[in-house]
């Protein structure tokens, strides 16, 4: 028997904890059985020498443009291929902003929970096993569809997220960016005894640790480095909040920036969005905290825009998390640049700014039908002019701001260069009761030597664990104090 062959054989009647990054009972498993093909998902053979004997299956809207991007999408364990097409939203997406999507698939043969060997390093580092699988599948939908190969993303759940990191660090000369949703910290794990305590507390790493990790994953490696998104329930604990932390610490490292978030502001779902800029202002990392959500990817059904999805085992009602990690890719936005699509408008500034309000202004595109505003990622207006004043807005708050060019049938541009407009006056104090493994991960607070302090004020919150509870007040923005005794927002 070859080496390999024995190795999988082990793997598959391997049953630990260790593996175990979703709960399996007998009628949810999937027992090495395809998935079947529902509506557009279809499977595909012959993409490549497949080293780690995954099954390919995609999806891609008619009439696909050429040079669209491309979504790799990983399920998590005791899932399939079908079971995320069907549930995270993915295709809505592909149909609404035209893009194809890869639904990579591993059996109970490569594994007994069918789960991604994120742990393994013959399974998730460069060149090797099922990593090379899914830059096989890369290769191959990219030639098939003619995807832009600047504008290549993967995600992933549970098992999936922690390949994803893998992924991002094994080859980021091929993913533009990443998203792990309740996932682990790239190379967090090399073997199957050490990937439960991933699960339940990664290793008290420091940041520059952390990202060594990612930098000895694809040795010489100087960038650019994949944009990554962050999603974490707060009352996960299959794959505890720590992991989020740690990725954030790792990815932030990587690119070179602070851990304070340089804007922090809520979503539906109880959901608080931290981003981190690189040099040039734009987002480099986002961390996406869901209060009291436990494990699994976060949806919303309904018809509208930022909503998606079906709720199932793992797929949990709060926030559409699809909808905003393409948005942070730039998936709505059209094309980065080149062909026939209209430049970025250039001259983007604040022109005045109240304490609910804020006036836009930038320099007029030829060729240009009208202009697409995006305030925080999320579109706002749509006027003809070059000039917008956006109302409504909370005094003391910074919003980030984009404007693409929209020629006559309705294509987007590039986007431009973010502005950041602050208005006036003071900015409501919000208040926060939670962990402090949950301030942490929602970029609230920060770790030293085992310890949690607050943004802003430094104060010691105490040990760096799940069993601390504080109140921490935010006013102004970004400047966070313990309020145990009350916290009453203004």
């Amino acid at each position: 028997m070859r080496p390999s062959t024995l190795r999988r054989l082990l793997r598959r009647v391997a049953t630990t904890a260790a593996l175990v990054l979703v709960t399996a009972t007998p009628s949810t498993v999937a027992a090495g059985q395809p998935a079947a093909a529902a509506g557009g998902l279809q499977q595909v053979t012959g993409f490549g020498s497949n080293p780690g004997n995954l099954q390919m299956y995609e999806y891609a809207p008619a009439g696909l443009a050429a040079d669209a991007p491309l979504v790799i999408a990983l399920h998590g364990c005791t899932q399939t291929a079908d079971t995320y097409y069907t549930n995270s939203g993915w295709p809505k997406y592909a149909d609404l902003w035209g893009f194809a999507v890869v639904f990579p698939q591993t059996t109970s043969a490569n594994n007994a929970l069918s789960c991604f060997g994120w742990f393994d390093p013959a399974e998730d580092t460069r060149g090797r096993g099922e990593a090379a699988s899914i830059v096989q599948m890369v290769e191959y939908a990219k030639q098939q569809y003619g995807s832009d190969a600047r504008r290549v993303y993967v995600t992933g759940l549970s098992a999936g997220g922690g390949m994803t990191a893998d992924l991002l660090a094994a080859y980021p000369d091929v993913f533009a960016g990443g998203s792990v949703a309740s996932g682990l910290p790239a190379q967090c794990a090399t073997s199957q005894s050490a990937a439960s305590g991933c699960q339940t507390g990664p290793q008290k790493l420091t940041p520059a640790q952390w990202g060594d990790k990612v930098r000895g994953s694809y040795p010489g490696y100087s960038g650019p480095w994949p944009r990554v998104a962050i999603w974490q329930g707060t009352s996960d604990y299959t794959v505890y909040p720590a992991n989020a932390t740690a990725l954030r610490d790792q990815w932030t490292d990587v690119w070179g920036i602070g851990r304070t978030p340089s804007s922090t502001d809520s979503l539906p779902g109880n959901t608080t969005r931290s981003v981190y800029d690189d040099a040039s202002g734009r987002p480099a990392v986002v961390t996406y905290s869901v209060s009291g959500m436990g494990h699994g990817l976060a949806v919303n059904p309904g018809s509208g825009t930022d909503q998606c999805g079906t709720t199932a085992a793992y797929f949990l009602s709060a926030i559409c998390s699809t909808y905003h990690t393409g948005v942070f890719w730039g998936l709505d936005q059209g094309a980065p640049g080149g062909g026939e699509q209209l430049p970025a408008p250039s001259g983007l500034q604040v022109a005045s700014v109240t304490a609910n309000s804020a006036s836009l202004s930038w320099n007029a595109v030829p060729g240009a039908a009208s202009y697409t505003v995006h305030r925080d990622g999320t579109k706002v207006a749509s006027p003809a002019s070059t000039t917008y004043t956006d109302t409504g807005l909370t005094a003391g708050t910074a919003y980030r701001y984009t404007v693409t060019a929209v020629d006559g049938s309705g294509t987007s541009g590039t986007a431009s260069p973010p502005v950041t407009a602050t208005t006036t006056g003071s900015a409501p104090a919000r208040c926060f009761t939670a962990t402090n493994y949950a301030h942490v991960t929602a970029g609230r607070a920060q770790t030293t030597g085992g310890y949690v302090y607050a943004n802003g004020s430094n104060e010691n919150m105490g040990l760096y664990n799940v069993f601390v509870t504080h109140t921490l007040k935010e006013s102004p923005a970004g400047y966070f104090v313990v309020a145990d005794s009350g916290c009453a927002a203004r």
